[in-house]
């Protein structure tokens, strides 16, 4: 048994690194190019869909779907023009989604291949396909995987090296609370750090910290 939880949280261990070496990085990158991206030259032909300067293109909206179904909601058009025909994905209704009826005409901004805002009438919409600077729920996953693979490590190492007396390393004892302490840290850390701005690198110091201080609590008052 401790041998398998070990095994399994490689998973969450590679999962990690994944983040902070690939994704978290990409994600940070996209958004500066994005922020520097220019306006592609007036009267200038694309020769390829993919630029890196933002275009504006005419799009006829062929229908559009403003679902507030709780979880499932669902907030999208369909397009179609000369270059483009598909559907564009929105995080919420408005201001300009919910207003747009078939038949409508709407300027769409494109970069490197993807409608990132819709227009008309002067009302501007940001699609979901938008870069944004929202690093920080990044970070906040990565550190809950890597602290999430430090507790399968440590409760499998204790169930291998003492079998028969694991003592508080274990699920039932200190594991489970570390576990939920953990996921609570990693979201309750990391939207709040989105919604208020503050910089991702504070993130994980935050989070290891919150986890440190339940382990303490938990390592203390679960007995052998």
């Amino acid at each position: 048994m401790g041998l398998l939880v070990i095994v399994v949280s490689v998973v969450p261990a590679v999962g990690c690194a994944l983040v902070f070496t690939d994704l978290l990085p990409a994600h940070v990158a996209r958004y500066e190019e994005y922020r520097a991206a220019e306006r592609c030259a007036v009267g200038s032909t694309p020769d390829a869909w993919w630029e890196d300067c933002l275009r504006e293109v005419e799009l006829n909206i062929v229908d559009t779907v403003v679902d507030r179904g709780g979880r499932s909601s669902e907030f999208r058009a369909t397009v179609d023009s000369q270059r483009f025909q598909g559907e564009l994905e929105f995080g919420d209704p408005g201001p300009l989604l919910e207003a747009l009826q078939e038949g409508d005409k709407a300027v769409g901004t494109v970069w490197r291949g993807d409608v990132v805002a819709l227009t008309k009438g002067g009302v501007r919409q940001k699609t979901s396909d938008e870069p944004r600077d929202e690093p920080q729920m990044f970070a906040a996953g990565g550190t809950g995987l890597g602290l999430l693979a430090v507790l399968g490590l440590v409760l499998g190492a204790a169930r291998l090296l003492a079998p028969r007396r694991p003592g508080r390393f274990t699920w039932s004892g200190a594991g489970k609370g570390l576990f939920f302490t953990n996921l609570a840290a990693t979201f309750g850390v990391g939207l709040p750090a989105v919604w208020l701005g503050i910089p991702w690198q504070l993130v994980t110091p935050v989070i290891v910290a919150v986890v440190l201080l339940g382990a303490g609590f938990f390592l203390l008052s679960v007995r052998d």
